[in-house]
């Protein structure tokens, strides 16, 4: 065969296969986690939370980790109806208020401490008092002795939406370590979220308290 048809078939076999392979539901780019428009980041994506090279291996639970990590420590939700013991932010929550909580600037990554803090909007602080108690083992004994929750070990929720959908139950979809922590119902990566932009990066469609009931029961 004609060494330039050959080349030319093997162009339009990977356009065809190209084409069949479906688009991810979601990105980093154009999400709220897209810094490329902000100066310190140099047009670069990654760079706020990563880095290839000379990165913290200590941080648990973050691969490529460059940020600065918080110090804070966090004033917990409590409840005298709550059955669960709730501890400090751990895993994947810590890494989130390493940019959430305030205290630390969004463009502190690769050992250079900026002063652009988060904004106000999306500045959770360190008084956690009124938000979702995180850092607390949801467990099928947690459950039975709440009574309005669901057994993560049997109850299946779906993530994500279109073609990049992922169906579970609750213990692996949706907790870490056995742990409801921030990452249970955000996708920091924007892959598996709901809804497009503007909707929180959520996992699971809000739509009828979907969200919630993946995991109450009422």
């Amino acid at each position: 065969m004609n060494p330039l048809k050959r080349i030319a078939g093997w162009l339009a076999a990977s356009l065809l296969l190209l084409a069949a392979v479906p688009a991810l539901a979601g990105t980093i780019t154009g999400s709220a986690h897209d810094f490329t428009g902000q100066a310190w980041s140099g047009g670069r994506i990654c760079v706020a939370c990563h880095a290839p090279h000379k990165t913290d291996t200590t941080t648990t639970d973050a691969p490529l980790w460059s940020h600065a990590n918080s110090a804070a420590t966090y004033t917990l939700y409590s409840s005298p109806t709550m059955n669960a013991t709730v501890t400090q932010p751990g895993g994947g929550s810590k890494l989130c208020m390493s940019c959430h909580d305030g205290t630390v600037a969004v463009n502190s990554f690769g050992g250079v401490t900026g002063t652009t803090m988060i904004s106000a909007a999306n500045n959770l602080g360190t008084n956690l008092k009124g938000s979702h108690p995180i850092g607390f083992t949801y467990n099928t004994a947690l459950a039975t002795a709440d009574g309005s929750l669901h057994d993560p070990a049997t109850r299946t929720v779906t993530i994500g939406s279109g073609n990049q959908t992922r169906t579970g139950t609750v213990n692996a979809m949706l907790l870490y370590g056995g742990k409801m922590e921030c990452d249970s119902c955000h996708d920091v990566h924007n892959t598996f979220t709901v809804g497009g932009l503007g909707t929180g990066l959520v996992k699971v469609d809000p739509s009828g308290s979907k969200i919630c009931l993946a995991c109450h029961n009422k």
